[in-house]
């Protein structure tokens, strides 16, 4: 019996044999599962072998430089060197981009001198648009030159058309024509392998170095593609070869170089032709409209016939499917327009095709030359827009203008304005070097570099403006001598240093301007996946070098100094980064070029060698006291951390660190309060409660499901929590399954806390699969990790309510706006109501995934394979149970932890009651309840005495507003103002707080084992100044604290009194006095109240809650409070 009953039989077979990951590699024919770098990797072994068939000793190799959309490939490569090595394929990543150009144009010239090993290299270059642009030198020459006879040279252009992951959005055809290289543009990764192969063989032909695109929605989709014939050969046309041929050799004139260009040329074109690289399809004879389309275009294209319901040939549409989109071949555009009146150009960005069919029938008289539409219409009206991606549902549009009808399909209603609801965006890391490094001194600016740090351009720290990588500093020059600004800051990752960057520092030195150059060293290229360096890079090396450029001082500032002390030139200073705001100052001073060498490995690096074991896990952790706690957010301003979340209690919002996502960086313990404690020893529990009974019984399946043509599931998460993985798991099972499979990670700067989509498709057929994004109105199935992406309009727009069925995770996690802005409301419960709204009725089901899985697992990253079981026995994931589990096991990581959270999650939907979870927020209490509460905890701080006089407040308030509307928000108002004034948090109150059983068990059920806590505090006659924020520091305080607490928390009957050793302080006066202040504004309120004053008084009741924290924190709220007051 089959657990996916009801799917059509798919007509390909699964993978036979046990399954691996390496099929990709190692399966011999039939069809794979590849990512696009991958399915790039196996071209370059089938070349290869192609070649050992017919009797050549090739090589190849490989080069460029990482940068999205092809940020993984060097990973990939990285993955696959046992496979490469076998195939006689060498990958040596480059420096930059024009040098790794280069080296590949050394690859060609293995028979200039003696000496070669093999017949030939094919070679491949990679790089992102701007490294195309800063290689031209390179390649212009490189293709002028020629290629060997049996190498050739494949150049991969990662085209971000949208900038997704890029500073600009990039197009890589324009200037790739200007240095007359040929350009492929497959239309999807089942496409790479025979276009790659097809790109190779155009190169020996023709002598050209052949560019390969590969843009963002192409190159990073995994999909079923077929693996070629390995008997199949490309087809050499018949050609005039010039004397010498087109090949590389030596000596070449210049001149004789450019000559030989255009025959390259007309061979690249005889090449298109022999082989069908265009091709024609759709009505022959008698069709009077033509559509042409390439790459991603001609996917959108067919998605958009498939949504208007639109049959080319029966429509009598011809439609031209471009392969070699630069030159165009003259004899396939007359084939393809011959009888035409009219023809679309639909192409991304700006036009390439289009303008080369402009130009082949402008001489053609009226009558024979058709009319062209494409970016406008032949009236010249805007048609395609050249900034814009495409979709399927805009192409729509399109084609009922060109086809001069009505829209075929009603379009997606168009969404009413949300509310404004929290936006994930990219943000630093959880304990991020860049936090701390790259902060300023007032009243100093600073310039972005390239990468992660460039984050800090949205974090309101005065750092503005960029230049490309490697310039970083270099517009200094050119606006310094007319400026009456003395210095700036330049920020300099280590890994554009190393690429190119040092120049820069030479430049900025040559130029005798003032900066100071903050390399921040953290050991990692961190913005593309945490690559290390293409080579040896170290501080001590670092430092050498850049001292050698003569710059006048330069200091080291590192998480662990004492690595460094003895082992750098003793000009240069080694200091804890506690004193980089202090040496800022100092260095921006200071005459010439600084520079600053910030040394901190990457946070998200730390997490990944820990994993491997190969980094000393952390020496402790910290947990914040939610009592002691004020909910100031000073320990969000002083870290910057996305892991410091908001707690909400019943006295307010609090704060607590995510163990689960916590990198243990601690500069959350800069915050100026002592709820912080660390654990030190002991490890954090795998599991706060068992599973229920029956998580490894049998389960029934769920019903049947039918796809029908193809089944769309978006995920929706939260980049770094797993959202990938889950779509690869599912990827994978379904290609197990025997399904064609296409799948689109929108990752872009996902990794760094921002929004990730992955966009699964399967279908029993592979032609239903069109558009890589799952378009408007298209979901049937939607996995929402994280309600706020899942709730962002490009989610919501999939969403079609007849259609759709959403699964959701019930838990929100904070957005880095909470970071920047600590106090301000959160707005929570709009992300969940809008997925509400726009769903239906019966359309949502929600589960508390991450609380689950943080009880029964101990870690968040369970949450979302839990969502996906629960889904899956919902019946929304048509894929079988033993092709999931067989995926599941094929990821290799955490297995036995993912294989019982999906079953978990099926066993929410069987077994409701086993897998329900407190609510999030507590309960919102009645006035009655509230008075309650307060006069308790108001009695346990002093006594009932004390309490009574909170009482009275209340009651009178009670008394006067009774009956009135919004009465008992304004008592609750007033009580919560009256009991933060009360209750201030002195050293016996801490003490109680710190000392309570209640708070050493929440801290026994995260930790198990032999652990120590420490307290951190600052005790006003014990502390010096903290370097970094300028206050008291803290001090950590070993168990003994713990005793000590136990000993001064009953002393609060000494509370201000003579004897109290800590109430003639300035701080302990300011409360007691902001007390009798606020208690006599309000009783005075009280008497003057009217209805129609009641919603001015609820305010002033309230703004003395913002008079939160503690020391200087507190100092300055309180000062802010009083200013408040002063000008109402």
């Amino acid at each position: 019996m089959s657990d996916r009953a009801g799917v059509a039989v798919p007509p390909h077979p699964s993978p036979e044999g046990k399954p691996a990951l390496t099929d990709r590699y190692s399966q011999k024919s039939g069809r794979i599962l590849v990512s696009g770098a991958q399915a790039l990797i196996r071209m370059m072994m089938e070349q290869h072998a192609r070649d050992r068939a017919d009797g050549l000793n090739t090589a190849g190799f490989v080069s460029g430089y990482r940068g999205s959309p092809l940020a993984d490939f060097d990973n990939e490569l990285g993955k696959a060197r046992a496979f490469l090595d076998d195939n006689a394929i060498r990958f040596q990543p480059g420096l930059n981009e024009d040098l790794a150009a280069t080296s590949v144009w050394g690859s060609q010239q293995i028979d200039l001198s003696p000496g070669a090993r093999h017949d030939g290299v094919f070679a491949m270059w990679y790089g992102k648009g701007p490294g195309v642009d800063r290689s031209m030198d390179a390649i212009r020459h490189a293709n002028a030159a020629g290629t060997h006879p049996k190498g050739g040279v494949l150049l991969l252009m990662g085209d971000d058309h949208g900038a997704v992951s890029s500073t600009f959005p990039h197009q890589s055809e324009h200037v790739l024509i200007s240095a007359m290289v040929p350009i492929l543009a497959p239309a999807g990764v089942e496409e790479y392998i025979d276009f790659g192969l097809a790109g190779f063989a155009m190169s020996r032909f023709s002598g050209a170095w052949v560019g390969f695109k590969c843009q963002t929605e192409i190159v990073e989709c995994t999909a079923s593609a077929d693996l070629p014939d390995p008997a199949q050969r490309p087809v050499l046309p018949a050609f005039d070869m010039p004397p010498g041929g087109l090949s590389i050799r030596w000596p070449d004139d210049k001149l004789a170089q450019e000559a030989r260009l255009e025959t390259k040329l007309r061979a690249v074109r005889a090449f298109a032709v022999a082989n069908g690289l265009d091709r024609i399809l759709g009505a022959g004879q008698g069709a009077r409209r033509g559509i042409v389309a390439t790459g991603k275009a001609w996917r959108d294209l067919q998605g958009a016939f498939a949504a208007a319901g639109i049959d080319p040939e029966e429509g009598g549409l011809r439609l031209l499917k471009v392969g070699l989109v630069w030159p165009l071949v003259a004899e396939t555009l007359d084939s393809f327009a011959e009888g035409l009146d009219e023809i679309l150009v639909i192409e991304e960005k700006r036009p390439v095709i289009e303008d080369q069919i402009r130009a082949h029938f402008y001489n053609r008289p009226d009558g024979i030359r058709p009319r062209l539409w494409g970016k406008t219409t032949p009236a010249g009206v805007a048609l395609i827009s050249a900034p814009a991606e495409l979709d399927p549902c805009g192409l729509v549009q399109v084609l009922s203008a060109f086809l001069h009808r009505d829209n075929p399909v009603a379009v997606s209603e168009a969404l009413k304005p949300a509310p404004p609801i929290p936006f994930r965006e990219p943000y630093f890391c959880s304990g991020c070097p860049h936090s701390v490094s790259t902060k300023l001194p007032d009243g100093s600016r600073a310039t972005a570099g390239i990468g992660c740090s460039m984050l800090a351009v949205s974090m309101n720290r005065n750092v503005e403006t960029f230049t490309q990588m490697g310039g970083e500093g270099a517009n200094w020059i050119g606006h310094a001598p007319f400026t009456d600004e003395k210095h700036v800051f330049v920020h300099m990752g280590d890994g554009t240093y190393f690429h190119s960057g040092s120049l820069a520092i030479r430049a900025a030195i040559a130029a005798g301007v003032n900066a100071t150059y903050k390399i921040l060293f953290n050991d990692a290229v961190a913005m593309t996946g945490g690559q290390r360096h293409d080579g040896e890079l170290t501080v001590p090396a670092a430092v050498e070098q850049i001292l050698a450029e003569g710059v006048r001082e330069l200091v080291v500032i590192a998480e662990n100094p004492e690595v460094w002390q003895g082992r750098l030139p003793r000009r240069v200073k080694v200091l804890h980064r506690d004193f980089l705001q202090a040496e800022q100052a100092r260095l921006r001073e200071a005459e010439g070029v600084t520079c600053i060498v910030y040394d901190q490995v990457c946070a998200a690096e730390k997490r990944r060698r820990r994993k491997r074991g190969s980094f000393p896990k952390p020496a402790a952790m910290a947990m914040i006291n939610p009592e002691v706690c004020e909910g100031c957010g000073d320990c969000s301003v002083q870290s910057n951390c996305i892991s410091v979340e908001p707690l909400e209690t019943e006295l307010g919002r609090k704060r607590r660190i995510n163990l689960s996502a916590c990198n243990a960086d601690l500069s959350c313990l800069k915050g100026f309060c002592p709820s912080f404690v660390t654990i030190e020893g002991g490890r954090r529990r795998r599991s706060l409660a068992p599973l229920p009974d029956g998580i490894d019984g049998d389960m029934p399946l769920p019903p049947a499901v039918t796809i029908d043509g193809s089944h769309a599931i978006l995920l929706a998460g939260i980049g770094g929590t797993g959202v990938i993985t889950v779509s690869a798991i599912l990827a994978q099972a379904a290609h197990l399954d025997g399904l064609a499979v296409q799948v689109l990670n929108q990752t872009g700067l996902a990794q760094k806390n921002g929004a990730v989509m992955s966009h699964l498709k399967i279908a029993a057929d592979r032609r239903e699969l069109h558009a890589p994004r799952i378009g408007a109105a298209e979901t049937d199935t939607m996995l929402g990790f994280d309600t706020v992406v899942a709730a962002s309009p490009r989610a919501l727009a999939t969403i079609d309510p007849a259609r759709t069925r959403v699964v959701a995770d019930r838990h929100v996690t904070p957005t880095a706006d909470f970071v920047r802005n600590p106090t301000a409301s959160l707005d929570s419960d709009l992300p969940m109501a809008q997925l509400r709204k726009r769903a239906g009725v019966g359309r949502l089901d929600t589960i508390d995934a991450t609380g689950l899985a943080l009880r029964h697992f101990g870690d968040a990253i369970a949450a979302n394979m839990l969502l996906t079981g629960r889904a899956f026995q919902l019946g929304l994931i048509p894929i079988r149970l033993e092709a999931i589990a067989t995926a599941i096991a094929l990821n290799g990581g955490g297995v036995e932890q993912n294989l019982r959270a999906f079953r978990a999650g099926r066993l929410s939907v069987l077994r409701p009651e086993a897998l329900a979870t407190m609510p999030q927020t507590p309960p919102v209490l009645s006035v009655a309840e509230m008075r309650a509460m307060f006069i308790r905890r108001l009695t346990e701080w002093q006594d009932a005495k004390y309490a009574e006089r909170f009482a009275a407040l209340a009651d009178r308030a009670a008394a006067k507003v009774d009956g009135w509307d919004g009465g008992d928000d304004f008592v609750k108002t007033l009580m919560r103002g009256a009991y933060h004034v009360m209750a201030y948090k002195d050293e016996y109150a801490v003490a109680r707080m710190h000392s309570d059983p209640a708070f050493l068990a929440s801290i026994a059920q995260e930790f198990e084992g032999d652990y120590k806590l420490r307290f951190h505090l600052a005790p006003p006659l014990l502390s010096r100044e903290d370097p970094r924020t300028g206050r008291p520091a803290k001090r950590a305080f070993g168990p003994w604290m713990h005793r000590a607490f136990r000993l001064l928390a009953p002393m609060k009957r000494l509370r201000g009194t003579l004897f109290d050793p800590f109430g003639h302080t300035a701080e302990r006066r300011a409360e007691r006095a902001l007390r009798e202040d606020y208690l006599s504004r309000m009783k005075t309120l009280i008497e003057t109240l009217t209805p129609e004053t009641l919603p001015t008084a609820a305010a002033e009741a309230a703004r003395v809650l913002d008079v939160r924290g503690y020391g200087p924190v507190k100092a300055a709220n309180l000062a802010n409070w009083r200013e408040k007051l002063a000008h109402l």
